[in-house]
């Protein structure tokens, strides 16, 4: 992921069920060889063309599966039929559907998992065009000398599936609305994220690149506002705590003027559990924002109320406390998933 993103919440798609049909294979010819010195011409069918493949290609610069929400049908074209002279018919036009990183097939009758597209240029063939049908000429043998029969193409495949878009990022921001998220991704990338005092000002994720020593860089993803009960489907949370899946490092943001400071971590890290088990196993960096509030005393206060073996950092975007700190914080809990998947 090369840029930073903000994509309008009208654009942003991240679901959509598309109903794709693969041509069918071309019919093999039955035909016999007629020169005007030969009399009796053996058997030269050629074979039917293969009908066209419907394929998902993994398009870097793709953001959204909005270019899908509005083309529900997708279908390639037949195989040509075989001709004389042992000609094969022509191959069906394949069909390419191309699709951020990050999107999740289903086969949306069954829910069986197809595949998932993580590596630009990944392709994968979601509706294999038929078989063409051979040609009279391959049914020739030393008692039978001239068949009269050639195979009929096979069908393609029809099938409806489900593309579900999961953000890629290495870091994903957790939080209650206004806890600081979008500031401080604006404040370590290039991303203009939009920032205002109400709830859900964000709507859609937004990435930001984020610089550190070096010239190396990891990827950021600001996540709309979770509120409590949101892995039960309430507010904007559930539609959006899949994007959290892909993030190898969570970064809690608790504001300095919460009531509770580690019993909003415990909420938060609720939702998260009660989403989807695997998420509570992540790397997790519970990170104090708008810390410019609080004295060093309060600090101390607060940092007791967490477990000594859960890292935790002060930081303000505004003044900038602590933000070279937490950039080495994050490296380093990449590092060390790295190394763990490794």
């Amino acid at each position: 992921m090369a840029k930073n993103r903000k994509i309008h919440s009208s654009n942003f798609v991240d679901y959509v069920r598309i109903n794709c049909t693969s041509g069918d294979g071309g019919a093999g010819a039955t035909h016999f060889r007629r020169e005007k010195f030969v009399a009796k011409g053996g058997p030269d069918g050629g074979d039917g063309g293969r009908g066209g493949h419907i394929i998902i290609e993994a398009e870097s610069q793709l953001w959204t599966l909005l270019h899908l929400k509005y083309k529900k049908h997708i279908r390639a074209t037949h195989g040509k039929p075989g001709g004389k002279q042992c000609a094969s018919g022509a191959s069906g036009k394949d069909v390419v559907v191309k699709v951020p990183l990050g999107t999740v097939i289903k086969n949306a009758d069954t829910g069986e998992f197809v595949c998932e597209i993580t590596e630009p240029g990944e392709r994968k063939i979601l509706a294999e065009g038929g078989r063409g049908g051979l040609g009279n000429w391959h049914f020739k043998n030393s008692i039978q000398q001239t068949p009269r029969h050639s195979q009929p193409g096979t069908n393609g495949e029809e099938a409806w599936f489900i593309l579900e878009l999961k953000i890629l990022a290495d870091v994903g921001l957790v939080g209650f609305p206004n806890a600081g998220k979008s500031t401080l991704l604006s404040t370590v990338s290039a991303a203009k994220p939009e920032i205002a005092n109400y709830a859900f000002t964000t709507l859609t994720p937004n990435l930001g690149i984020v610089s550190y020593h070096d010239e190396k860089s990891f990827v950021m993803a600001d996540i709309p506002g979770i509120i409590e009960g949101a892995s039960e489907g309430k507010g904007l949370g559930y539609q959006f705590l899949k994007h959290i899946e892909r993030n190898s490092v969570l970064l809690f943001l608790i504001p300095a003027d919460s009531d509770d400071h580690f019993k909003e971590f415990q909420i938060l890290e609720n939702e998260l559990k009660q989403y989807s088990e695997e998420l509570s196993h992540k790397e997790r960096i519970v990170a104090i924002s708008k810390a410019d509030m609080l004295d060093q005393e309060l600090m101390d206060e607060i940092a007791k109320t967490f477990p000594k073996n859960l890292p935790h950092i002060f930081f303000s975007s505004v003044s900038q406390l602590n933000l070279p700190a937490l950039k080495d914080l994050i490296w380093n809990s990449l590092q060390t998933e790295l190394e763990q998947d490794a």
